[in-house]
């Protein structure tokens, strides 16, 4: 009893042994908490006469009755706007550590839901007008925290509508520290998947006007950041993709084999490998715009209106400038906007001399797009031809002006005229690589977009598959109503007729790499006789996979596109179709048209061309990829060496190395572990004089025979 009554007399004193009381019985200690509260009212009068001043006392009393103040809720009822009363009187003079002391208090009481969240925000974004950088940092965290935690277990829509609505107060506010934290607090949100709706993309695009340059440059990068990469599923979806790809592969050599060894039929199977796994990787790849800002704005053709008003009239930096054009530029792309005044403006930059000239060209390839004008892209490619692509620059210009103009002609080809075309084309046959390679990429391109543009040299053969997609023309949208490549399931095939072929095609890819015989003048018809690929059953014949694709190869464009639409309004496609569709496109890809004349003794093959990147960014490589050896430093170099001596025996001089180490050595080698005054008599004679010393010599030499005359 005298223990318990001496530890109740400190308990006035002692107030975390009182808080952790009051947690574990609050009815029995209910008049020590008066006596405190009591304390804080007397303590907080005191304060409220010299309120810049620390007062200790005050802040643990507060820190004490934030931590029970769920257990009295009468008594505390008005405790949390005491503090707020507190805070939006003396903010500004508040003694930093009272003024942090006051905010953690009433974060703890929000955390108890004795607060409401919109009444904290508010009051925590007029605190970040004090002059408190670890204050602003520490308020920020907060809010971002609690927002958080409100959404963790299911979005409360409206909640975070009433959120959302005083943030677009505070970004159009004219205090610019509120404006610049209410900006990062909506984007971390967005970045974090809290407010990633449209609501919350359209309010920061507000920020894109701020006559503040930080803000206004937060908000145009957070639009053209990078694109969030999606997760793969897991692994049994990544294997078994490959497992198609594998299945889709092997069906279409099947279809094309040839039983013929030789190079050019070794390069027709290669070019099916590469065409396979092509088709089947754009497949594979899932689309990494999902989540991007610029697919939830609202009105993007006033947003580019008025920034391209605004950068008319910008006097930022020249680097401000390149981020409003880059955000212009995606904005057409995606959206496919129009807004001729953008092209002549990027006209106005393109010259080789032009700082961060290549990622003007980034941005005008960006902002060509299918429905784009090819009166307002000409103008921009033919000024891309004569500022870059013309001998009296170097070759480096040359080729990047080339991959530009390849980039903007791949989003919308109709801007290119015939004549500039193969004007370029001519560059082919540079002596730089990087020059032809450009050149060549183009040719590849118009290949297959619009060939009637080129020289008749240069078009190449007409495959299948070109000749029945047929040529878009400006404004046109080819549509389907099938499905093309479905004319294949019209004719029925054997389930085991992978397997049963997989071992014989493994050994005949063997054997044509491992023999190359000349190259014939025209492809080498394919063997059908293999095999017994044509079975039957009753009165309906049973093919096999290769010559399944080879009757729909015998098909006339009209006749396939009306199997194709049966196929597609009589039965549901399974994955095994569309294996067989994948495999029939993809030997149309590389099959040549029945119609066209076979190409002889082709001296180039612009197959492995690189192509145009895809997607809606352009990757600056892709301007900047120039085919040259690079020159490497000292530490490069060294490296290199290195890796080459890796695995040798000994490198450097074998001069004076002995066979064998046991046989006996020569007498200069035993004149070395000689005493030297056994040899001194030798190397005397030995001695080479110098070429100074016999200069002066023959100088004495002729001095003394004058003297003498």
């Amino acid at each position: 009893m005298p223990f318990c009554q001496a530890n109740n007399n400190k308990l006035p004193s002692n107030l975390p042994q009182l808080q952790n009381l009051i947690k574990r019985d609050a009815a029995s200690y209910t008049e020590e908490f008066e006596r405190q509260h009591a304390v804080y009212k007397a303590t907080c009068a005191i304060f409220e006469q010299n309120p810049t001043v620390y007062n200790n006392q005050l802040h643990e009393i507060i820190m004490f009755l934030a931590q029970v103040a769920q257990f009295y809720p009468e008594q505390l009822n008005e405790f949390p706007q005491e503090l707020v009363a507190i805070l939006k009187r003396h903010a500004s003079v508040l003694h930093p550590h009272m003024r942090m002391s006051l905010v953690k208090a009433l974060m703890f009481l929000r955390n108890k839901n004795l607060i409401s969240p919109l009444e904290l925000h508010m009051l925590f974004f007029q605190l970040l007008r004090c002059q408190d950088k670890a204050l602003r940092k520490f308020l920020q965290q907060h809010i971002i925290t609690d927002i958080k935690n409100i959404n963790a277990k299911g979005k409360n829509m409206k909640l975070n509508k009433e959120l959302q609505n005083f943030m677009y107060e505070m970004l159009t506010a004219k205090h610019a520290v509120a404006s610049k934290t209410a900006l990062d607090i909506m984007i971390e949100l967005y970045n974090k998947r809290i407010w990633n709706d449209a609501k919350t993309v359209n309010i920061i695009t507000v920020g894109c006007f701020s006559k503040v340059t930080k803000i206004m440059v937060a908000a145009i990068k957070f639009f053209i950041g990078k694109d969030e990469e999606e997760k793969d599923n897991d692994g049994s979806d990544s294997e078994s993709d490959e497992e198609d790809c594998n299945k889709t592969l092997k069906t279409t050599m099947m279809a094309v084999r040839v039983n013929k060894k030789s190079k050019k039929n070794a390069n027709k199977l290669a070019k099916v490998k590469s065409v396979v796994k092509k088709n089947m990787g754009k497949k594979k790849k899932k689309d990494v715009f999902d989540f991007s800002a610029l697919h939830l704005i609202h009105d993007p053709q006033d947003l580019a209106d008025k920034l391209y008003k605004r950068l008319e009239k910008m006097n930022e930096r020249f680097e401000v400038k390149l981020l409003v054009m880059n955000f212009i530029s995606r904005l057409i792309g995606i959206h496919q906007l129009y807004l001729p005044n953008f092209y002549p403006l990027l006209q106005r930059f393109l010259f080789p001399h032009q700082q961060e000239v290549t990622k003007v060209m980034v941005f005008a390839a960006q902002a060509a797009h299918p429905l784009a004008s090819p009166d307002d892209l000409e103008p921009l490619v033919r000024t891309l031809a004569n500022n870059f692509v013309t001998e009296r620059y170097s070759n480096e210009v040359m080729a990047m002006g080339l991959n530009a103009i390849r980039e903007l002609c791949a989003r919308n080809p109709h801007g290119m005229t015939e004549d500039l075309l193969q004007d370029l084309a001519q560059y082919k046959s540079s002596k730089d690589k990087g020059v032809s390679t450009a050149a060549k990429s183009l040719i590849v391109l118009y290949r297959e977009v619009k060939p009637e543009l080129l020289a008749k040299k240069d078009r190449g053969a007409p495959t299948e598959l070109r000749t029945e997609e047929g040529q878009q023309e400006f404004g046109g949208n080819i549509a389907k109503g099938y499905i093309p490549g479905a004319e294949v399931l019209t004719f029925k095939t054997r389930n085991d007729d992978m397997e049963c072929d997989e071992s014989d095609d493994e050994e005949e890819e063997k054997e044509e790499d491992e023999g190359e015989e000349e190259d014939d003048d025209e492809w080498v018809d394919m063997d059908d006789s293999k095999d017994g690929s044509i079975l039957s059953e009753g009165d309906e014949k049973i093919f096999s996979n290769k010559e399944a694709i080879n009757q729909v190869m015998k098909l006339t464009a009209k006749e396939r596109a009306e199997k194709a639409a049966d196929i597609a309004s009589s039965r549901f496609l399974t994955d095994e179709d569309f294996q067989r569709i994948a495999a029939v496109q993809a030997a149309k890809q590389v099959e040549l048209y029945s119609g066209s004349k076979k190409i002889k003794n082709a001296k180039r093959k612009l197959e492995n061309i690189d192509k145009p990147s895809e997607g809606e960014i352009v990757p600056l490589k892709s301007i900047e990829m120039i085919y040259k050896k690079r020159k490497h430093d000292k530490a490069a170099r060294m490296e290199t060496v290195l890796a080459g001596r890796e695995g040798r025996e000994k490198f450097g001089s074998r001069k004076g190395q002995r066979m064998n180490p046991d046989a006996s050595k020569t007498n200069k080698m035993k004149a070395k572990t000689k005493n030297y005054m056994m040899v001194k008599h030798k190397v005397a004679h030995k001695q080479k004089v110098s070429f100074r010393d016999k200069q002066m010599k023959l100088r004495n030499s002729l001095l003394k025979q004058r003297k003498n005359y």
